[in-house]
């Protein structure tokens, strides 16, 4: 029999972590047509996978490619790293509903992409205005990988309330409006969207000049509002993804109880993030020990988001989303104007209350404040380079908050630094990735492309199980990791894909353990066309991925991304939640009731 694609005596990786093995796996229109010990029979394509681990490819549930798939709709940066497919809808922010204007503006700041890039964006490219509009438009590009998504909280609440009054402080919902709301999400549901994304973290802010500097739509909403949506969530065996409050984290506690299965049906929840920060050492294992108890003890289904790696940030001058968790930082950050903004870096009583603020241990803080830990990077003044604030302050004989400012007045956004703010111990990142109430992801990418580089998280994440391995202190089977970013992350966002297996899409990755090397971990540049030539920060190593297939054809060769990829259909789709017991049918209309009147 002649096949589209064969691969032949690689070391196959089921996604559902069974034992791995060594035979072939042939593709034929599109599916998996035969796994075994060894397929006679010729192809049009045929890889001899010797020395390769054959795996299903990667998923990505935490993405922000909203807006960059409307101008590259190939998304390079991840299929090239394996992963085959993406979700987006995150943090309460999505583009389904809206105006180009109001979307823009609470998209472009949070995720630290252009507004002068992602608004006329918009403008040319959005057409729809419904649920079913934006699943049809999803699934009518040239699509890299697959994609899935979320509904916004942030996009509902602003189209139901209007801009203004969803960030209104102390206003709620008229009951229109809350009706409005539900059927919102009973459509995105019936389009086969995942779910509910919320936000309650205050430090995402508004961009644009109307609203500039308030927090998002979502997190004016009392937790009342979202429990009523939840319903609707609970009931259609949905998600509640969200983003509590991590700088006073106690917020953490309303979404265990909303997951709660004790006298109702348990609902599916998953947060970010699960991370060992310097600025707190011993949250980690509070945070995991209390998800263990809701989910063992109390009925609950909430899962932590990881990235499996240290989480590193780069910053230019003051423009860094961690910033946003304190007051100066904030007021820095809201004057765009950078000569504007030179001259509040240098005025005395601004500088006063930075300082207090950035030494006030009692403010809750997500950043650890430590510029010991922070390295200039890039700078006019190249003797600067390498060089901490803190050592320079020394030699200032200064505070080194008065240095730090002083440079970013001088230089503006012509300074660059760099800092981890976790993740970055090898004892409980191992702990924290191999927690059963963990789901590896929150890579953020398509978001702050200058500030981080988590596109290859699942390489990064085999590199240390393998490193671990090689060292003779194994903590994780390569068959267990391997089902951490696929099959594992399928069956739980309802997603028809992770797994090889005979009938499946043929969504694979050849990948070459040798290439899971240093290379993985180092940090590139590299320009943005379809964002006017910005840059972006990532992370390749072109001898890890020796073939990526999306839907049967080739997508990667050699570590590089073939030229159809987003030009030409038939590689990703819109892919709806749980397609075998729902299939996506463009035609369909929502017919349900809102919970709230049923």
């Amino acid at each position: 029999m002649k096949y589209d694609v064969l691969i032949k005596n690689g070391r196959i990786f089921d996604g559902e972590g069974k034992e791995s093995f060594i035979g072939d796996i042939a593709v034929l229109d599109g599916k998996i047509a035969q796994i075994s010990r060894s397929i006679p029979g010729d192809a049009k394509k045929i890889y001899d996978a010797k020395g390769l681990w054959v795996t299903p490819g990667f998923i990505d549930f935490h993405t922000h490619y909203d807006a960059e798939v409307e101008a590259s709709p190939g998304l390079k940066e991840s299929v090239m790293h394996g992963v085959t497919t993406i979700t987006m809808g995150s943090c309460s922010l999505s583009l389904c509903i809206g105006s180009a204007e109001d979307l823009a503006d609470m998209f472009s700041r949070v995720e630290a992409i252009p507004r002068e890039q992602v608004l006329p964006l918009l403008q040319k490219k959005k057409t729809w205005n419904s649920m079913k509009e934006y699943a049809d438009h999803l699934n009518s590009l040239p699509l890299g990988p697959n994609v899935s998504t979320f509904l916004g909280h942030s996009a509902i609440r602003s189209y139901s309330m209007g801009l203004e009054r969803s960030l209104s402080y102390g206003v709620k919902p008229t009951e229109q409006e809350m009706l409005q709301m539900e059927k919102l999400l009973q459509e995105a549901i019936d389009c086969g969207y995942l779910g509910l994304s919320i936000n309650t973290l205050t430090w995402d802010k508004m961009d644009g000049s109307r609203f500039r500097s308030k927090p998002l739509p979502s997190t004016f909403a009392k937790w009342s509002e979202i429990s009523r949506l939840n319903k609707i969530v609970r009931r259609e065996d949905r998600i509640f993804q969200g983003v509590p409050n991590v700088s006073t984290k106690y917020n953490v506690l309303l979404f265990f109880k909303e997951s709660l299965g004790i006298f109702r049906k348990k609902l599916k929840t998953t947060i970010i993030s699960l991370m060992d920060p310097r600025s707190n050492r011993s949250i980690y294992r509070l945070v995991a020990f209390l998800t263990r108890i809701v989910n063992t003890i109390l009925k609950g289904d909430v899962r932590l988001q990881a990235v499996p790696a240290v989480f590193d940030l780069y910053a230019d001058g003051v423009d860094v989303v961690v910033f946003e968790e304190f007051g100066a930082g904030t007021a820095a950050i809201h004057l765009a104007d950078l000569a504007e903004r030179r001259k509040l870096l240098l005025d005395k009583g601004y500088r006063k209350w930075f300082r207090r603020q950035w030494t006030n241990w009692f403010l809750p803080r997500v950043f650890h404040r430590d510029f010991n830990e922070s390295k200039i990077v890039e700078c006019p003044d190249q003797k600067l380079v390498g060089r901490s604030f803190s050592e320079l302050a020394k030699e200032r004989k200064q505070h080194v908050v008065e240095t730090f400012l002083d440079l970013c007045a001088e230089y503006g956004n012509d300074i660059r630094w760099y800092t981890v703010i976790g993740n970055d111990r090898k004892g409980p990142l191992k702990y924290i990735v191999s927690h059963p109430d963990v789901l590896i992801g929150f890579s953020d990418a398509g978001a702050h492309l200058r500030g981080m580089a988590h596109y290859n998280f699942p390489l990064r994440f085999l590199k240390l199980v393998r490193d671990a391995e090689l060292e003779g202190k194994p903590f994780l089977s390569a068959e267990k990791a391997v089902w951490r970013v696929t099959g594992e992350i399928a069956d739980w966002f309802g997603l028809d894909t992770g797994k090889l297996k005979v009938g499946a899409q043929a969504d694979l990755v050849l990948l070459n353990p040798n290439g899971l090397n240093e290379k993985v971990e180092t940090i590139q540049e590299t320009p943005m066309p379809e964002f006017g030539g910005m840059v972006r920060l990532v992370r390749r190593n072109e001898e890890a991925i020796r073939a990526v297939l999306i839907n049967g054809k080739i997508a990667v060769e050699n570590g590089i991304v073939l030229p159809e990829i987003g030009k030409e259909n038939g590689f990703g789709r819109f892919m709806a939640y749980k397609e075998k017991d729902y299939l996506y049918n463009s035609k369909k209309e929502s017919k349900r009731v809102p919970a709230s009147v049923a």
